[in-house]
Formats: structure tokens, C-alpha cells, sequence
């Protein structure tokens, strides 16, 4: 009897990650079926507004409702556990300086492919207009949020007056990584037995967090396909085609970072092959298409770290809570090249000091996008008021930016893992590639 049963019970446990490519697969081929059969069929759109938009979301709010404990008690965890502040210092800095360096080189390799492929001139004057006019509302409600952001309120923001405030508000999720920064530093500084057992309560909160987050992964297949379904059900294939020169200048910048610049990186400045890089990773990366939010992906983020990369967790839980918030190598590349083909499409030509304004502006909003869904869109919106285009010229995208926004928090989340090998490796806590699991497994 066990010679029967045990083979099917193999058969049925299909690793997370297989099950995810097989909802994203699933959900494209059956949105694009009922577009193509049924687009403006009434039982479609009750389909999405009455299941597959409610089930999502509450998908994404079951991540963002950890996100905050996880995040607070990860980072004041890994700040304890580095012992010193001298070390919290060094560990600072490493992951500042790769992080500027790296995103530095993600918004160039945008900004060389844009110029490249000029896609803002393969535009059909039509297809601007009807995007225009069909995210007329959505794209004023981005510009006005563009217009409230401010680069000197976001590094002041990075202090919270109200920590309680900056908890229930994306745009300061930084504020909350200052604090929990202050706290661990507090906790080196004053070790007594009410700060270890104030230590301990967090190790409590953060096994909670990640046991929660394992139950709530399981959900991850069914809404990868929930989200492809939407996408591809209302859309189609139509705008993207029409989008095609845009949409393949992105894919072709973040395919560049993601698999030339940040495996040579990881091989050569973390000392791990990029193959076992990857392979660990491959969770992460797909929760991040899935979820299009680095922040929600934080709870899958850590795990993977510590569990399939074998990072030393006092390094993983400072550089990735960190990186959830302020290291986004594909929505900087993102911005770079949305703003250049918006300059296109207006015929505005860029000079290479505009372009290199551009730039600078990018890796800073990199810095202060908020890690949720279409986060970057609000910066986009600034540095085009900045640089003196109509930020309104935003809605040309929209229609592709669920894909591609898909596509971005995919490689920011790959980043931060890169991020964290590379500052394990450079701060000598571990060689560690020669360790890892071979299996391929994501079984945990």
C-alpha cells in the first residue's frame, strides 16, 4: 500500500515556484482567450470586479499587513545582533555605496537603451491620443501626487515625527527603517535584562511574521493567476503590441542588469556562482512578479536569504529591509527610460547634462519610491515637472505598466538579494557559495 501512495504524494508536491509559473501561465492564456471570445461580455467584468480583483488584493494585503512587524523586527534584530555600532557603520556604508553604484548603472544601461531604440518615434500619433484619453483620470491623479512629492520632504521624512504615522503610510516607509535602526542602536548601546528581553520579544514577533508568511505564500499561484487573468482579460494583447517598441526597450534594459550586470557582480564582488545565485533566488523573484510590490515580497525576500542563499541573517535582515525601501535597481532603470520616451514622443531632445540630470534624479527617486504597486509612477510625474515636461503625458503608458511594473519589482528584489551576497562576501561574514543547496528545491 505505501509503494502506491508514497509516489503520489510526490506527484502532488510541485515546489512553490513551479506552481506560481503555472498560475501566471494559466491566467495569461485564459484572459487572452476570454478577451479575444468575450471582452465587453457582462459576466467578464462581474468575473473580475466580484472575484479576481477582491481575491488579489486581499492576497496583497495579507503581505502588507506584516510587512511593518516584519520589517521592524528584522532590521532592529540585525542591527543588535552586529554587536557594535562601529560595525553597523561599515555595514552602513557598504550597502549605501552598492546601492547608489549598482542602481547608478541600471539607470544608464536605460538611459543607452532608450537613445538607442528611440521608441518614443515608433509611436502611431492615434495610439498617444486614445491612450491619453483613456487614462485621462488616472493620469491627473498621478501628477497631482506627483506635484506633492518633494526630495527635501523625503529626506526629511526619513526622521518620523509620528512613527505610528509613518506605519500607515507607504511614502515613509523609510521613517520606519530610521526608527528601527535607532531602537537596535539603542539596544548595543544599553544591554541590560529588559533589553534582552525586549530582544527576545522581537525574535518572537519575527518567527510569528515568517510563519504567517509561509501559510499566506500558498496563496501565491491562484493570485499570479487572478492578477494575469485581469490583465490580459481586459487588455489583450492590443496595447502592449502598440506599446511593442516601448515595452521591448524596458524588457531589454531590465534583461540586461538582471542577467549580465548583477550576475558578474555576484560572481566576482560576492564570490558565489551565479547559477546557485539564481536558483535560490527564483521564489523571491517570482512572489515579486506576482506581488509587484518589493515590500510585500520582504517576508520571501528574508527567508530565501537565510534559508536557500545561506546569507549570515545579521547581514540578510539590515541590507534586504533595508533594500525593500530604498534599493529599486529596476523602477530607477523604469523612470530613466519613461521619462526619455516621454521626451521622445514630445519631440523635447534631451541634452546629455539634461540626460545626466535625469539620472541623478532617478537613482533618488529610486531611493524614495514607495515599494508598493506602481509606486515609481508619482516620481515619474515629478521629474517630468522638473525637467520641463507635461507630466499628464504619463497616461500614454498606464495600459502596459501593470506588465512591466511586474516586470521591474522582479529585478529590484533580485537586487537586494545581490545586494546582500555581495555585502555578506565584501564584510568577510562567510564564503558561502560552496554550501548551497543543489537540489533547486524551494520545498521550504
Amino acid at each position: 500500500m505505501h509503494d502506491v501512495i508514497a509516489p503520489a504524494n510526490r506527484r502532488t508536491a510541485l515546489p512553490l515556484h513551479i506552481k506560481v509559473l503555472l498560475g501566471f501561465v494559466l491566467g495569461t492564456i485564459v484572459g487572452l482567450v476570454v478577451h479575444f471570445y468575450a471582452a465587453d461580455a457582462a459576466w467578464v467584468q462581474t468575473v473580475i470586479a466580484y472575484v479576481a480583483k477582491p481575491f488579489g488584493q486581499i492576497f496583497l494585503n495579507l503581505l502588507f499587513m506584516l510587512v511593518v512587524p516584519l520589517m521592524f523586527s528584522a532590521l532592529v534584530l540585525g542591527v543588535a545582533e552586529l554587536g557594535d555600532i562601529a560595525s553597523l557603520g561599515r555595514l552602513g556604508w557598504r550597502t549605501l555605496i552598492y546601492t547608489a553604484g549598482m542602481t547608478a548603472a541600471a539607470v544608464a544601461i536605460g538611459l543607452v537603451m532608450v537613445n538607442i531604440m528611440q521608441p518614443g518615434l515608433h509611436l502611431p500619433p492615434g495610439l498617444i491620443q486614445q491612450a491619453m484619453a483613456s487614462n485621462l483620470a488616472k493620469a491627473g491623479e498621478i501628477v497631482t501626487k506627483g506635484n506633492e512629492l518633494n526630495l527635501m520632504d523625503l529626506v526629511v521624512n526619513i526622521v518620523p515625527h509620528n512613527i505610528v504615522g509613518a506605519m500607515g503610510d507607504d511614502k515613509q516607509k523609510l521613517g520606519i527603517v530610521f526608527f528601527a535602526l535607532m531602537i537596535g542602536i539603542g539596544l548595543v548601546m544599553r544591554p541590560t535584562p529588559g533589553t534582552e528581553a525586549f530582544k527576545n520579544a522581537l525574535h518572537g514577533l519575527f518567527e510569528i511574521c515568517m510563519h504567517l508568511i509561509g501559510m499566506f505564500i500558498k496563496l501565491a499561484p491562484y493570485a499570479v493567476f487572478s492578477f494575469m487573468f485581469i490583465l490580459c482579460a481586459q487588455l489583450g494583447w492590443s496595447v502592449i503590441v502598440g506599446l511593442s517598441w516601448f515595452v521591448a526597450t524596458v524588457l531589454i534594459a531590465l534583461m540586461i542588469h538582471g542577467f549580465v550586470v548583477l550576475p558578474l557582480w555576484v560572481r566576482f564582488m560576492g564570490g558565489m556562482s551565479p547559477i546557485a545565485f539564481f536558483r535560490g533566488s527564483q521564489e523571491a523573484t517570482l512572489t515579486a512578479f506576482a506581488t509587484a510590490s518589493s515590500t510585500a515580497t520582504l517576508p520571501v525576500t528574508l527567508r530565501v536569504a537565510e534559508e536557500n542563499l545561506r546569507l549570515p541573517r545579521k547581514v540578510s535582515r539590515f541590507v534586504l529591509t533595508v533594500g525593500a525601501s530604498a534599493n529599486h535597481h529596476g523602477t530607477a532603470l523604469f523612470e530613466g527610460i519613461t521619462v526619455l520616451f516621454l521626451a521622445q514622443v514630445y519631440g523635447l531632445e534631451l541634452t546629455f547634462v539634461k540626460q545626466l540630470l535625469v539620472l541623478v534624479l532617478c537613482i533618488l527617486g529610486g531611493i524614495g519610491t514607495a515599494g508598493i504597486p506602481s509606486g515609481s509612477l508619482p516620481v515619474i510625474a515629478m521629474i517630468c515637472g522638473i525637467i520641463g515636461l507635461p507630466p499628464q503625458g504619463i497616461g500614454i503608458i498606464l495600459g502596459v505598466n501593470t506588465f512591466l511594473d511586474m516586470c521591474r519589482t522582479s529585478l529590484n528584489v533580485t537586487g537586494d538579494l545581490a545586494t546582500a551576497v555581495v555585502v555578506s562576501h565584501r564584510s568577510g561574514e562567510g564564503e558561502l557559495p560552496e554550501n548551497l543547496p543543489q537540489s533547486g528545491g524551494m520545498g521550504h
